[in-house]
């Protein structure tokens, strides 16, 4: 049995995991020894914060912690194990942090690559399917994530593992399929005074709060009082570090309770938006792996993407409709898919 090291590490937060790697006939199985969850801006440094969380370990399990290898998922660019955060005063470096808490090895990965890594150890608890198809088991794994941005990614077999591969798909062209998408289009490059407008600018929680704003903005239905002026703070507070409102929130939780209309229209635009991607990801990549939806927006808005909006803007290809539909579609349930991923990488340090 092998101790290991994780952890899960954004602007806001960091979650840390100590666990147990075994080797059994149907593969590694991870046993989780001791999991704590800490505000990234209360420290100076992972350093320090996994110092913490190892005295805390020893604490509960009572026996110091023997963790000899680490992986951290981190959310911004990873560049020769080294990574500056884009939302956090941290900068990492893989090499420095190994020697501070002395061990044998620390990588740091891209957070959407533990999502990827994370993908080989769920449970079926852990995913709802969207669309059967027809999966084999030796063809590649798709991936496809909106949050703060658009994530995307894909997994090949190799000598009997999966490898990782990152994409920044999420940058290619936003393609209108109809009128009021290429009005949409038209409304982002006015609004931001740009000739170029990106898939992640709609298929994000960003692309929810712009989506809203463009409905709003030319009369398509009306708003309701209290979302009208949650969306006017947030707009208002434009440029400040912190804001007081979440506008991808308010409008999902006005669209999923049904006290908006303009939010529902919005929330059913975003995921049919997030479809035609999502098959625009297939399509390039045939992913009879399964093609996974990760991130806290689908997630979240489970019953609007069992609705069918998704999968039909997905399969809506034109000659290729069969195609999309032998695709296996999965939704990822569980939030701590980067945090499994970053402890099953570790394992092969």
């Amino acid at each position: 049995m092998t101790q290991l090291l994780a952890g899960d590490t954004g602007g806001t937060k960091t979650i840390l995991l100590l666990a147990e790697l075994h080797e059994t006939e149907t593969g590694t199985k991870l046993k989780a020894l001791y999991e704590s969850r800490y505000v990234s801006a209360e420290f100076t440094d992972l350093v320090p914060m996994v110092r913490k969380f190892l005295g805390e370990a020893a604490e509960s399990l009572g026996k110091p912690p023997t963790p000899q290898k680490a992986c951290f998922s981190i959310a911004g660019p990873i560049v020769n194990n080294t990574c500056n955060l884009t939302n956090l005063s941290w900068m990492l470096d893989g090499d420095r942090i190994q020697q501070e808490l002395d061990l044998e090895k620390v990588q740091l990965i891209n957070d959407f690559a533990a999502v990827g890594y994370g993908i080989v150890g769920l449970d079926a608890s852990d995913i709802h399917i969207l669309q059967e198809g027809e999966p084999q088991a030796e063809a590649p794994i798709a991936v496809i994530g909106a949050g703060t941005g658009l994530g995307q990614g894909f997994l090949i077999q190799h000598n009997g593992q999966y490898r990782v591969y990152p994409s920044e798909g999420g940058h290619t062209d936003f393609a209108p399929r109809d009128e009021l998408e290429f009005q949409l289009l038209k409304y982002l490059r006015d609004k931001l005074n740009i000739n170029r407008i990106s898939v992640e600018r709609v298929v994000s929680g960003m692309g929810i709060a712009a989506i809203y704003q463009f409905l709003r903005d030319r009369d398509y239905v009306s708003e309701s009082p209290d979302v009208a002026e949650a969306i006017c703070t947030w707009e208002r507070e434009a440029g400040k570090g912190e804001k007081s409102v979440d506008p991808a929130a308010v409008i999902a939780t006005a669209a999923a309770e049904g006290r908006d209309r303009l939010s529902k229209e919005t929330m059913e635009l975003f995921v049919s938006l997030y479809g035609a991607e999502a098959g625009n990801l297939a399509l390039k990549l045939l992913p009879f792996g399964g093609l996974y939806i990760a991130g806290g927006v689908a997630a979240k808005n489970l019953p609007l993407m069992k609705s069918g909006i998704f999968i039909d803007a997905m399969t809506n290809k034109g000659r290729m409709r069969p195609l999309m539909e032998r695709i296996p579609v999965r939704l990822i349930l569980n939030q701590n898919v980067g945090l499994l991923g970053a402890a099953l990488n570790t394992g092969r340090l």
